[in-house]
C-alpha cells in the first residue's frame, strides 16, 4: 500500500503500521517492523529522542555499554585505556549514544522511514466497532491487523499550521516517560515561582542551553537544584565544575528523598554488579509474577540471602563514599532503588566537588519559593540566584493530549501507571502497543526484545490471551511490585527481568535459554547478546 497522506481528497490513504518517536523505543520499533514499511513520526530534526534533546553536557549512559546495545548490533571496541579513563569509556557520553543510534539506524536502512519535523498533535479511533471489550477480546478478536484502519493520525510540521492526516490499521506509541513534558511542582498561594525574584527553571529547560549559556546561568551565582536523582547529580556536577573562581559559589541540592548512587567500577567489593543481579540465579532470590507454590517458598526461605545482598552493597558504598558524613544514607534498602530503577551512575566529580564546599546538601520533604530564594519545611531559607528543579517528567499528560476519550480516560489506571501486558500491549486500547513505558535496568534491550515480539504478533506467530487474562497478567505484575518496593509507581521489571523476556519468547516459540550449558544458564549475566541469533 502506498504511504502517502491526504492529498486534498478528504481520504488519506492506509498504510500497516504507524510508529510516534523516533528516540531508542522508536528505531528499534522501524526495524523490527520494517517488512511493514512503516511511517515513524519523529516531531524534532534528528533521531534520538531524549539522548539527543534531554540531555546535559556531562550525561552518560547509567549502566555499561555492553549491556545498551542493540543484540545485532555492537558497540565499536574499547580503546586500550587503564583504569579509571576505561571506566569512563564503559559508560558513553550522550553523544556517543547519539551516534551509536544514528548509526544502526542507517546500518539497518530504517532511516527512510523516518519521517523528521512532524509532530503528532492527535491522534482518532476509526472502527465500527465500540472501543469495548464486550466480546472478551483484544483488537480484531485478538488479531491486531484487521485489514482495514483503526487509527487516524494527525500532524504537524513547522512549514504549515495545516493537519496533514495518515491512517494506519496499527500503532505504536513510543514517545517514553521522559521529556518533552516537565513535571512542575505545586505550591500554595503567594508561595509560587512567581514571588521569586531570580531566576528558576526545570532540567528540561537547562538541556537546551549550550555550553556558555549554562556557564553563564550559574557562574559566581547561588544556585539551589531540588532533586537527587540523575539530573539533579548531573547539574550540580556541572555547577560546581563552573564555580572554582575566588568569587564561586555553592550549589545547595535540596533532597526531598534520598536513593542509592552507584560508583562508575559498577562492581562491589570487586564483585562484578551483573553477578548480584543479572543471573538467572540471582533473580531467582526475587519475587515475579504467577510463581508456583513451590517457587514462593523457595523464594521465601531464600529471602535473607536477597536482603544479604541487599546490604552487602549499602555497607560497600557506604564504605566507599562519604554518604555518611553529609548525611546521604537511605532510610530504605538498596534492593527497593534497583527494583524501582533508581541508581544514578555517580560523576566522578561529585564528591570531590562536596569535600571542597562547591555541592551541599539540604534535606525537606516540603518546601516553597520567598523572595531571596527557597523555604524549607522548618522555616528556614536559603538564599538563591537560580532554583534548578530536577523533578522529572510527565510522560502520561504528553499522552493524554493526543489520545481521544475513551482511551485518555483508559490510559492510566487507579495506580497512577500505564498497564502494559508484556510491557507493550494496553488491554482496552486495540490495535495498538506502547514500547518504553516500562521501565529495566536496560530500557534498550527491553525495548528491542519487545519489539522483536510484537513483530511476531503483528505477523501471526501468536494470539493475545482475553483481555480478562491480560488484565490479570498486569494485576499480578503490580502486585508484586507493590511488595517488592514502595517507589513502585516507577513501574520497573529489573527483579524479574529475565523472566519478562522468557515469557515473551515463549509466546513468539523460542526457546528462552540462551546459554550453552545448564551452569551458565544459572551463574551467568544475561545481556541482549544472548538473544543475537533471532533477529
Amino acid at each position: 500500500m502506498a504511504n502517502l497522506h491526504d492529498s486534498g481528497t478528504g481520504t488519506p490513504e492506509i498504510s500497516k503500521v504507524g510508529i510516534i518517536g523516533a528516540g531508542v523505543s522508536g528505531i528499534a520499533a522501524a526495524k523490527q517492523l520494517r517488512h511493514f514499511s512503516p511511517i515513524v513520526f519523529e516531531a524534532t530534526d534528528s533521531v534520538g529522542g531524549v539522548w539527543k534533546h534531554c540531555a546535559f553536557h556531562c550525561t552518560r549512559l547509567q549502566t555499561p555499554r555492553n549491556d545498551y546495545e542493540f543484540s545485532d548490533y555492537p558497540w565499536p571496541p574499547l580503546p586500550d585505556y587503564p583504569p579509571p579513563e576505561n571506566d569512563s569509556a564503559t559508560f558513553p557520553t550522550h553523544l556517543e549514544i547519539v551516534e551509536y543510534l544514528e548509526n544502526y539506524a542507517r546500518h539497518f536502512d530504517v532511516l527512510k522511514f523516518v519521517k523528521l519535523n512532524h509532530r503528532v498533535v492527535e491522534i482518532k479511533y476509526l472502527s465500527d466497532r465500540k472501543p469495548t471489550y464486550y466480546d472478551g477480546m483484544w483488537g480484531n478478536f485478538g488479531k491486531p491487523l484487521s485489514g482495514e484502519p483503526a487509527w487516524e493520525v494527525g500532524v504537524q510540521t513547522p512549514l504549515s499550521e495545516d493537519i496533514q492526516w495518515f491512517r494506519f490499521e496499527f500503532l505504536v506509541v513510543c514517545l517514553g516517560k521522559y521529556g518533552d513534558v516537565a513535571k512542575m511542582p505545586e505550591f500554595p498561594t503567594g508561595k509560587g515561582p512567581e514571588i521569586f525574584q531570580g531566576t528558576v527553571l526545570h532540567s528540561l529547560d537547562y538541556s537546551k542551553l549550550d555550553r556558555q549559556e549554562a556557564e553563564r546561568l550559574v557562574k559566581g551565582k547561588k544556585v539551589v537544584v531540588v532533586g537527587y536523582k540523575k539530573s539533579a547529580i548531573d547539574f550540580a556536577t556541572e555547577c560546581a565544575e563552573v564555580n572554582q573562581g575566588p568569587d564561586r559559589q555553592p550549589c545547595t541540592m535540596l533532597i526531598r528523598t534520598l536513593h542509592w548512587i552507584m560508583l562508575p567500577s559498577y562492581s562491589v567489593w570487586g564483585i562484578s554488579f551483573l553477578l548480584l543481579y543479572a543471573t538467572r540465579f540471582s533473580q531467582f532470590l526475587h519475587e515475579r509474577p504467577s510463581m508456583s507454590l513451590l517457587r514462593a517458598l523457595l523464594c521465601l526461605l531464600l529471602s535473607p540471602l536477597r536482603k544479604a545482598i541487599s546490604k552487602f552493597i549499602e555497607l560497600y558504598l557506604i564504605w566507599k563514599l562519604p554518604l555518611r558524613k553529609f548525611g546521604l544514607v537511605p532510610e530504605h534498602a538498596y534492593e527497593e532503588d534497583y527494583a524501582s530503577c533508581q541508581m544514578a551512575i555517580l560523576p566522578e566529580k561529585f564528591f570531590p566537588a562536596a569535600e571542597d564546599g562547591r555541592i551541599c546538601f539540604r534535606r525537606s520533604s516540603k518546601w516553597c519559593f520567598w523572595s531571596g530564594g527557597v523555604e524549607l519545611e522548618d522555616g528556614s531559607r536559603l538564599e538563591a540566584d537560580v532554583v534548578m528543579l530536577a523533578t522529572g517528567f510527565d510522560g502520561l499528560k504528553k499522552l493524554k493530549w493526543i489520545f481521544p476519550e475513551p482511551f485518555r480516560h483508559y490510559i492510566q489506571d487507579s495506580s497512577g501507571i500505564v498497564p502494559l501486558y508484556r510491557g507493550t500491549v494496553h488491554p482496552l486500547i486495540p490495535h495498538m502497543a506502547f514500547v518504553g513505558y516500562i521501565e529495566s535496568v536496560s530500557n534498550l534491550h527491553t525495548s528491542e526484545i519487545r519489539c522483536r515480539w510484537l513483530s511476531s504478533l503483528l505477523q501471526g506467530a501468536f494470539v493475545l490471551p482475553t483481555v480478562d487474562k491480560m488484565v490479570y497478567e498486569i494485576s499480578k505484575q503490580m502486585e508484586v511490585m507493590k511488595r517488592t518496593t514502595r517507589f513502585y509507581k516507577r513501574h520497573c521489571i529489573s527483579t524479574f527481568s529475565i523472566n519478562h523476556t522468557d515469557e515473551m519468547y515463549e509466546d513468539m516459540g523460542l526457546s528462552p535459554w540462551r546459554k550453552r550449558n545448564w551452569l551458565q544458564e544459572a551463574f551467568s549475566p544475561y545481556s541482549n547478546r544472548d538473544y543475537k541469533d533471532d533477529n
